[in-house]
């Protein structure tokens, strides 16, 4: 998966990868992934999405797995893969997805060395997904 990874950025593609800690890939090495982020948010929870969103030629695509990309799950486990089918699920998974890439609190990114470092924050506003994240599942139980 790695070496497809490094593939499509050298074909131009624009991969993020919202990862819990541990990433053997390395980004931003010229000519070979450059076109790729990786970004950590670890924060009061320690759960990683499984979401994966593909997006060509305006066309989206958006899974959710049971299996992180680790050796183990892809040789000695069962694990399930699923399409989001619905317009308005895929609305808001990509709205989750847009959140924490925006985090600028708790995540750090990967360097090309594999180590990673806090993103300055930029920005007026101090954005903390996990808090936001929260906020709204909260929100959605006393409305239901």
């Amino acid at each position: 998966l790695i070496k497809k990874m490094y593939e499509a950025s050298q074909a131009g593609v624009k991969v993020e990868l919202i990862v819990r800690g541990t990433c053997c890939l390395r980004p931003g090495i010229p000519n070979v992934s450059e076109n790729i982020r990786v970004v950590s948010v670890v924060g009061r929870y320690l759960e990683h999405s499984r979401i994966y969103y593909f997006h060509h030629n305006g066309e989206e695509k958006i899974y959710l797995s049971s299996a992180d990309w680790m050796t183990r799950n892809m040789e000695k486990r069962v694990e399930i893969s699923f399409p989001i089918l619905d317009i308005e699920m895929k609305a808001r998974i990509k709205a989750i997805l847009q959140l924490i890439l925006a985090d600028n609190v708790k995540t750090r990114e990967q360097n090309k060395s594999g180590e990673y470092y806090y993103v300055i924050n930029s920005s007026t506003e101090e954005i903390d997904s996990q808090v936001k994240l929260f906020k709204m599942a909260y929100q959605n139980t006393d409305a239901e």
